[in-house]
């Protein structure tokens, strides 16, 4: 027979009180509503608001906020949609988890469907249209949308305009390449340009999600059907092989949210980088040695009259069906989302634009920024709001850009294994690589029968 030993048994005994203890203590009642929120910069900026909030109400109207990691909040609220458990009165979704939310039919969907409210409130005639999108499914909406996140190329003007390089030129990404080529020199002759026209690497697949869209390219259509071997998206492909192998290489992998890539951007190693605006507010807090170094211009299209923007990151407000009350909540939202100073502040601590369009004639949007070479950067991301792609909500979604990064190693692969990088030579083997991302996810998405009905 074994026997346990004595720190053991005290050990286990200690679990099996604590546990016994915690079951049987009963659960704090709060009488309120619980908002979860993922990001600390958003609850200091919400707390006054939700302080005059409570002030004005009763106990049970009052709104207490909890702060929860992306990966917590993402299960915990999964949990709840499935199996019961606990959720809060209103949550703050990431992205990277909303379309988690929208998989099987659209009843099964955990979150109160706001498409009606909406309408008859005039919200939809308010708010930036292209911010609802990946917060829909099936032509329903789910959630109120934080921000718009409108794309800027950020470039080192003191080194540009040192060239004599005229930016207002520029009107594609081939104008640019040829433009800002000449900067690309070997100045202490080790073979290699001292420094990298763009900020691009083929393993950054939210950066190759941004350009696909900017180009006009899918990875889902509007019925939930993958779309990720279509031809722009593999004529997108070929050209990113070609930026980032061979003779004609412009791009480095300069990390953003990381010292070295910063240091990077500092040095002038690269000198341009896919900026939304919430970026340009990290930079500005992360980057003071490049404050009077910078500009932002659209960025180039690909095709002449194209999109000169795109679209990155993005939260939501929801409300999971089985929180309390939802006109309390709906009106506390209402409050918070469309509150004209929560959206000065947004700017003026994060460079975030509101997506209430009513707010768009603000006078801090067209104040310059010294950061920016006195620049008013607000403006500038509220000229190109109204033409942010439109997203896909497929719950397959982070699986597709996987793929599609994986495809473009591949194809990288391919180029460097047989010296061509030439985009018109790469497209057949762009439209090879992505036809292996597509029956992947075709195949996925037919063994998933709950899935399946969704469409």
């Amino acid at each position: 027979m074994t026997f346990l030993s004595p720190g053991a048994a005290v050990i286990i005994s200690l679990a099996v009180l604590s546990s016994l203890g915690m079951w049987l203590k009963p659960a704090a009642d709060w009488p309120g509503r619980k908002y979860w929120v993922f990001a600390a910069p958003h609850a200091e900026m919400y707390e006054p608001v939700i302080r005059a909030w409570n002030a004005r109400h009763s106990p049970a109207s009052q709104v207490r906020m909890g702060i929860l990691s992306v990966p917590a909040m993402e299960r915990r609220l999964l949990s709840g949609f499935l199996a019961g458990t606990p959720v809060p009165d209103l949550c703050e979704a990431e992205v990277s988890m909303a379309a988690k939310f929208f998989a099987g039919p659209v009843e099964a969907i955990g979150l109160v469907d706001l498409t009606e409210r909406l309408k008859s409130e005039g919200l939809l005639d308010r708010i930036n249209p292209p911010s609802f999108a990946p917060w829909s499914s099936r032509g329903r909406i789910f959630g109120i949308p934080h921000d718009v996140h409108p794309v800027l190329l950020a470039y080192r003007s003191d080194l540009v305009e040192e060239a004599g390089i005229d930016v207002s030129k520029i009107e594609t990404w081939d104008d640019f390449v040829r433009a800002f080529s000449p900067l690309m020199t070997d100045k202490n002759g080790d073979g290699y340009p001292d420094r990298y026209l763009l900020n691009f690497w083929e393993t950054n697949g939210a950066a190759i999600e941004l350009l696909l869209m900017q180009a006009g390219g899918q990875l889902f259509d509007d019925h939930l059907q993958p779309q990720i071997n279509s031809e722009i998206n593999a004529r997108v492909l070929a050209t990113l092989a070609g930026w980032t192998a061979g003779p004609g290489r412009i791009a480095a992998n300069a990390p953003n949210l990381n010292a070295e890539g910063n240091q990077m951007f500092i040095d002038g190693y690269v000198l341009c980088n896919l900026l939304p605006d919430w970026m340009a507010g990290v930079w500005l807090k992360d980057l003071p040695g490049l404050a009077g170094k910078i500009k932002l211009m659209p960025l180039p299209a690909w095709n002449p009259g194209g999109r000169r923007t795109s679209v990155s990151g993005g939260t939501m407000l929801s409300f999971p069906k089985a929180g309390g009350d939802f006109e309390t909540n709906w009106e506390f939202a209402r409050d918070l989302y469309l509150d004209p100073v929560l959206a000065e502040q947004l700017f003026l601590k994060g460079a975030i634009i509101s997506p209430v369009m009513d707010n768009w004639t603000a006078p801090y949007y067209d104040t310059p920024n010294p950061y920016f070479c006195g620049q008013a950067i607000g403006r500038a991301y509220i000229n190109v709001a109204p033409d942010v792609p439109m997203r896909t909500s497929s719950s397959y979604k982070t699986l597709a850009i996987a793929r599609v990064t994986d495809a473009l190693i591949r194809l990288k692969r391919r180029a460097e294994q047989g010296g061509v990088f030439d985009r018109e030579v790469l497209l057949p083997m762009a439209r090879e690589e992505l036809a292996v991302a597509q029956s992947y996810i075709v195949d996925k998405m037919a063994r998933n029968k709950f899935a399946e009905a969704a469409r």
